[in-house]
């Protein structure tokens, strides 16, 4: 049988660990959907809605303007526009990278 005591620090450090990576993600969260909102807006040709700095606000533009670049991309692949769809691949790639987490090796 394990002797918990032993574990324990160990259990310690990945709990620390984790909320760590919880706490820079929710500190950057509204950072990250304002800029996002931003960049997908101006892709899209249409204005992102600012009008509150809520998360849940900033989220629920962030799935319309989504929904929008969807269809923009469907368009421009039925169209053959690679140019566009280039540009909005670019986005997708530029709000992962926003999204890297400081803390995390991996």
């Amino acid at each position: 049988m394990v002797d918990v005591s032993t574990i324990a620090p160990a259990l310690d450090a990945v709990g620390a660990f984790f909320e760590a990576l919880h706490a820079e993600q929710w500190d950057a969260a509204a950072d990250h959907l304002v800029a996002e909102n931003r960049a997908i807006a101006a892709l899209l040709g249409d204005d992102a809605d600012e009008s509150s700095f809520r998360v849940s606000a900033l989220k629920s533009e962030n799935d319309r303007l989504r929904t929008l670049l969807i269809a923009a991309h469907v368009a421009a692949e039925a169209a053959g526009d690679v140019a566009r769809q280039a540009a909005i691949w670019a986005e997708l790639a530029a709000g992962t990278d926003r999204r890297n987490l400081a803390n995390c090796p991996f």
